[in-house]
């Protein structure tokens, strides 16, 4: 392997690593086309979630501000979402630079990615919404890869109340 970046290595294994990108790029599409209801199926049952800002991650703060701790609690969230909770409609859309990838385990990678998220009232108003990296665990021991851990880190600590779906 090759050295591409301090403690990340480029993946000679390209079909893996195609693999993975694909199913992090159908997670961002899942959530920009409101199929929100497939989300919990790209994490393992125990899979952990969290969104946090920078300031609490770097202060080593456990709580963020979205915090979902396996599959079961996730799937609360997206009926909480669907059924409970009143907002703005809204839409979406992810620009997600390539993952770094590095090997941790016999069938775990991690992976740091950078993303930007703009966001399209009902109304047609468009803004830059979240910017941050993505910092995942990923389990490749099945068929399909999954997070067993998918930690948002947002660069701003200004968190816009509308936050009700998973970025």
């Amino acid at each position: 392997m090759a050295v591409s970046a301090p403690g990340f290595f480029e993946m000679d294994d390209a079909p893996l690593r195609l693999h993975i990108e694909d199913m992090f790029s159908d997670y961002v599409h899942a959530i920009d086309d409101d199929q929100i209801e497939t989300w919990p199926d790209y994490f393992t049952e125990t899979g952990f979630y969290q969104i946090i800002s920078r300031e609490s991650f770097e202060a080593g703060h456990a709580i963020g501000v979205m915090h979902c701790d396996g599959r079961g609690m996730m799937k609360d969230r997206v009926k909480a979402m669907r059924e409970a909770n009143i907002f703005e409609p809204h839409r979406y859309c992810h620009v997600m630079e390539r993952p770094r990838l590095r090997n941790s385990s016999a069938n775990t990678y991690v992976a740091r990615t950078n993303f930007i998220v703009t966001r399209t009232m009902q109304n047609g108003d468009m803004e830059t919404y979240a910017t941050g990296k993505y910092l995942d665990s990923i389990d490749v021991s099945d068929e399909a890869p999954r997070f067993q851990q998918r930690i948002v880190v947002l660069d701003s600590r200004r968190i816009d109340i509308l936050l009700v779906y998973p970025l």
